[in-house]
């Protein structure tokens, strides 16, 4: 997605270095992100602001559970497939409404969050302006669809936030992403008579089995003598702290996931857990907006036996927190769908520099040819140092002895670093450093490099977490160059057999585009031709070969030149139409193509049109309306050899402008195809003033915005103008 103009405008305001949003600001949308999801019933939400470049959502706040939890989507690029970007970038409501749905269209959101819960993603518009994303979650079961939430409620939700953006960077006090989420403070708890609090601590205390109660962020806020026992503990040596970090047999991540997926479903669960020397536990856990309530009930000889086996011991030292290990989880299925290493540079920087709170992320790959590592990419929310440009060679002393030992390098502090590289540059407002070889099939691919602007140390499980993911990065960025090297073939291939140039015919001012697929090898039958024929006709030609692969430009190829040399030949359409055809019965490929002709006369000023099933072109007429002309079909080529091709004469006076296209550049899921052209008409005619190439350079763009595109659009624009 490409920025509107409202949208560089407002995004222009929101970067002002001279005004910041304060306290004051981010409180406001904390009050209104709880008054959206109290007005749709929801139990949670989280805002998402459009970063300053206009590329990117960052999450800014969440409530009714920890931002921690949104860890995957601290950073999220338009283009990425999960639903707060979808629902920018197509500008509409996203809702998935059970969990099955989430985990069949949104397979990377459901690994990141595997529990139980219905969610809505819609823009924060203003106008063609767009600011961010509103999510809001909904407690889920397992297979129960939840209701569709009130669109009008949704929508006066995002507008509400989006009067109070655009407002505040009219006002020259601009609200942009913070460095790091937040979540936004609970109201007040309850005020408890010292004879209630007392009360209920009694009732607690008689019940069978401990009783606690734990915050929204997994803290323990409560605890009986008995629970405090019961987990090994003392009740002063646990409240405060979540049970997972504070209980040395707490490996085993259950107790965290039980607890996010309570938070999160608001639903209760359970799990059993053994406490040594052999202790059984039973644990139920009972969620609302402030916490989750928790009961633990030891368990006898004959329950332990149908209780579940605790999983393999973790290995010894402090396991890792469930959170990274769903990041690892979520980056591999971000990177299994980058194509390019550009994707990859993309992705590896929206996931890694929020999940780790860094300032500066680099990679370089090593290039066989010389030897050299040589930047890719570098992202930061500080600018990155001037010499790491894509292409420039990596030279820094820490860079090579780490990619030449092949062993991750951690500094602390720059002094760390200094102890064993004392020639290391100092890079101003970077203090800590982590270099991470990338290996592939056990050889160097390149280095990711993280930057932190204060000192950093790295617990044994970052550095853990942080190996594991350059093994993922250096896999993709093999895929991602082999992709590359294809792509770039596809690319001169394609180029090979498309027109080098547009001839320069007095009487005519022209333009042509052609754009590949968004997927796939960006190779395809799509095809275009303007001939000169003499000194006053010249033959404009538009078609598309069935299918987009390789066999397709191949008849491309083939087809192409056929015509062209009936144009050469100055045939009438019909007729060029019918010999293409002929030779396409012959060839047998297999596959049809969609082919129409024009045959411009420029001193009668008209044109004779003939089509053999193509989209009919738009007609902009001098006046300035525009219309998509009916042309009467003819058979696909390749079909019947006998067919015949009908002929339409339409007046090419000065100022009209022909339009011809391939279906890839209306055709959009869900938008009926007439629809489509006639869109396409009233954008060409809202642009009659525009040069053909910046015509052509805006339908080409509105084409990337509106939707992914599976298809390759051929486009060429004549526009007939006087002769002085």
């Amino acid at each position: 997605m490409r920025a509107s103009p409202d949208d560089a405008a407002a995004r222009a305001r929101a970067s002002s270095p001279s005004h910041a949003a304060g306290p004051a600001s981010r409180a406001e949308l904390d009050r209104l992100l709880e008054l959206a999801a109290r007005d749709t019933g929801a139990h949670a939400g989280a805002l998402f602001l459009l970063a300053p470049e206009g590329e990117a959502l960052r999450l800014e706040v969440a409530t009714g559970m920890p931002a921690d939890f949104l860890a995957p989507w601290f950073g999220v690029g338009l283009s990425n497939h999960v639903p707060v970007a979808d629902a920018v970038r197509e500008r509409r409501l996203v809702w998935l409404s059970k969990p099955q749905e989430i985990a069949h269209r949104y397979p990377r959101t459901a690994i990141a969050m595997p529990y139980h819960f219905a969610a809505a993603a819609a823009p924060i518009l203003t106008g063609s302006a767009a600011w961010g994303a509103l999510l809001l979650i909904w407690p889920c079961c397992d297979t129960a669809e939840v209701p569709a939430p009130s669109h009008e409620r949704v929508g006066a939700a995002c507008r509400r936030l989006g009067r109070f953006l655009r407002d505040a960077a009219d006002a020259g006090h601009p609200v942009t992403p913070a460095a790091y989420p937040r979540t936004a403070s609970q109201p007040p708890a309850k005020e408890w008579e010292p004879s209630q609090a007392l009360a209920a601590a009694q009732f607690a205390a008689r019940l069978p089995g401990g009783s606690g109660t734990l915050d929204l962020e997994g803290r323990f806020t409560y605890l009986s003598e008995t629970a405090a026992g019961l987990l090994g503990g003392t009740v002063p040596g646990l409240l405060g702290r979540r049970p997972w970090e504070a209980l040395s047999w707490s490996a085993d991540p259950a107790f965290e996931d039980r607890f996010r997926a309570a938070v999160v479903s608001r639903q209760q669960e359970s799990f059993t857990a053994m406490v040594p020397p052999g202790r059984w536990l039973a644990f139920e856990l009972h969620p609302d907006a402030t916490g989750v309530s928790v009961r633990i009930v030891p368990l006898g000889p004959c329950r332990v036996r149908n209780a579940a086996r605790p999983r393999s011991p973790a290995p010894r030292g402090a396991p890792i927190a469930l959170g990274e290990l769903y990041q690892v989880l979520h980056l591999a299925a971000a990177l299994s769908e980058a194509l390019g290493v550009g994707d990859v540079v993309d992705l590896v920087a929206e996931e890694m520099l929020p999940t780790f709170h860094a300032q500066t992320l680099a990679l370089a790959l090593l290039i066989p040819e010389d030897g050299r590592l040589r930047f890719i990419g570098c992202r930061g929310y500080n600018p990155c140092p001037k010499e790491m440009f894509t292409g420039a060679v990596f030279t820094s002393p820490a860079a090579v002895g780490t990619l030449a030992e092949g062993v991750p390098a951690f500094f602390a502090t720059f002094e760390e670093m200094l102890d064993v590289y004392p020639r290391a540059p100092r890079r101003e407002g970077l203090d800590a450093w982590a270099y991470l070889p990338l290996i592939a099939s056990g050889r160097p691919v390149g280095l990711c490099v993280l930057a932190f602007d204060r000192p950093h140390l790295f617990s044994g499980n970052q550095r853990t977490v942080l190996t594991a993911l350059a093994g993922l990065i250096a896999q993709a960025l093999e895929r991602a160059r082999l992709y590359d090297t294809s792509k770039e073939l596809a690319e001169a291939l394609q180029a090979a057999m498309l027109p080098d140039s547009l001839p320069d015919l007095p009487g005519l001012d022209v333009a042509a585009r052609y754009l590949p697929s968004v997927r796939g090898m960006d190779i395809g039958g799509d095809f275009y031709d303007l001939v000169r024929v003499d000194d006053t006709t010249a033959a404009a030609v538009i078609g598309d070969v069935q299918g987009h692969h390789v066999r397709a430009a191949a008849l491309m190829g083939r087809i192409r030149p056929a015509i062209r040399s009936q144009a050469v030949a100055g045939a009438a359409p019909a007729e060029a139409l019918r010999q293409a055809n002929r030779q396409m019965v012959d060839l047998d490929p297999g596959r049809f193509v969609s082919c129409l002709y024009a045959r411009l006369d420029l001193d009668q000023r008209q044109a004779l049109l003939a089509t053999a099933g193509h989209p009919p072109p738009v007609l902009l007429h001098p006046d300035g309306h525009a219309e998509v002309l009916t042309v009467p079909p003819g058979l696909l080529l390749g079909i019947d050899p006998e067919a015949d091709y009908p002929t339409t004469e339409i007046p090419l006076e000065p100022g009209t402008v022909l339009a011809l296209y391939t279906d890839g550049l209306i055709e959009t899921p869900g938008i009926d195809l007439d629809d489509a052209m006639a869109g396409l008409a009233t954008r060409v005619a809202g642009a009659a003033r525009q040069s053909m190439d910046l015509l052509a350079t805006d339908l080409i763009d509105h084409a990337r915005r509106t939707a992914p595109r599976t298809d390759d659009i051929a486009l060429l624009l004549i526009r007939s103008v006087a002769v002085a």
